[in-house]
């Protein structure tokens, strides 16, 4: 026979603090289980019909007793709480060294992007030892990314980014899961995480997984688009540069976008809000809603931009550096075999240098492997069987 696991696989440093958290409340729940049944059977015993017990002088309330079986439990649930609570609030709060994977659920199945380009369906390449922060969100309902041995999970809501991380602590292939009923096929919203070792994860990061060289495009070590080049290229597309370049600045037709990601907005209405990704998306999506003081209303709602074209214009904006107002009409991927290719914090590259976002000039950057389902099924067309 095999061995009875005392408790099930634990893949992250967060799943093993979640899982001491429960072997407390459990002993807990076992101690004072075993104590109240014992006192009730021994009282039952005792005093029972016939029993030749002393009964007369019988009290019906004793303060002492009463306040220490009232105190003792007491503290014991709030220091639970506050272990829980501090437990819970941790893994929103990623750490500054955190990769970043952005995440779309939709019915039904979970679309992840990385920084450089790299895109899953229903799979998340991981580095064992390694912080990964998730940005997330829903495209259509209310889904919940679920992995059970990383002992976490948190909904996805439409219209609403959130967050958690993980630093994963064992090399192997885990279920991921919608917790979350969201329709017919919530069943089928399923996939997998793997987590890879450090040189394997290197190798796979490093050809790009599974995503094809973008037509047209630059090209890099992935043998695609970064999030922020492709960002740029829409930015470009719907003509955004036309007000947000640094002539149009300079021109008084719309404010600059260099260095604004965390930084403190100010409202035409009075009202304060900070640059985050919510923002961003929400400026693309209800511009009238967020009219900058000093900057008369003119920007088209993009109601018809995609969750992860949203994500990829963020990305473009959050790597604009602060040092000088680029001319955007520079900084957008040309046709195929053009010599001028750009960073994605808007500076032209020189041959040989490197994006810090997996960009780069190199002709001789390596394309992935397209002969698989998964490029087929996101860039092909096919779908799925």
């Amino acid at each position: 026979m095999g061995e009875f696991p005392v408790r099930p696989v634990a893949a992250s440093t967060y799943a093993d603090d979640v899982d001491k958290l429960f072997f407390v409340l459990l002993a807990l729940t076992l101690i004072f289980t075993v104590v109240t049944i014992s006192v009730l059977i021994y009282l039952a015993v005792k005093y029972r019909r016939g029993a030749k017990v002393d009964r007369s002088d019988a009290h019906d309330h004793n303060t002492t007793l009463e306040i220490a079986w009232s105190a003792g439990p007491l503290v014991l649930a709030l220091a639970v709480f506050l272990w829980s609570a501090k437990l819970f609030a941790s893994v929103y709060a990623a750490p500054a060294n955190a990769k970043e994977v952005f995440v779309i659920g939709k019915q039904w199945m979970w679309h992840l992007q990385h920084a450089n380009g790299i895109r899953e369906n229903n799979e998340l390449h991981v580095p064992i030892g390694q912080a990964v922060k998730l940005t997330m969100i829903s495209q259509d309902v209310i889904h919940a990314f679920y992995v059970p041995e990383f002992r976490l999970q948190r909904h996805v809501e439409p219209g609403h980014y959130s967050t958690m991380w993980f630093t994963p602590t064992r090399v192997g292939k885990y279920h991921l899961y919608c917790n979350m009923y969201c329709g017919t096929q919530h069943s089928e919203m399923g996939g997998w995480v793997y987590v890879m070792s450090r040189e394997e994860y290197s190798k796979w990061y490093a050809s790009g997984g599974a995503k094809a060289v973008a037509v047209g495009g630059l090209n890099t070590p992935n043998g695609g688009l970064s999030m922020a080049q492709a960002g740029a290229a829409l930015f470009q597309q719907y003509q955004c540069a036309s007000c947000h370049s640094g002539d149009a600045v300079k021109r008084g037709k719309g404010p600059s976008l260099v260095g604004i990601y965390g930084t403190n907005r100010q409202l035409a209405n009075g009202k304060t809000v900070k640059a985050d990704d919510g923002y961003l998306r929400n400026v693309l999506y209800y511009p009238n809603e967020y009219t900058l003081k000093g900057w008369p209303q003119g920007m088209p709602s993009y109601r018809n931009l995609t969750e992860e074209q949203v994500l990829q214009i963020n990305a473009y904006v959050k790597s604009l550096s602060g040092v000088t107002t680029p001319n955007l009409s520079a900084q957008v991927p040309g046709p195929a075999g053009a010599k001028t290719n750009q960073n994605n914090a808007g500076a032209a590259l020189v041959p040989g240098a490197v994006d810090t976002d997996g960009g780069s000039p190199d002709v001789k950057a390596p394309a992935a492997d397209t002969d698989n389902q998964q490029w087929r099924y996101m860039y092909g067309g096919e779908q799925y069987k």
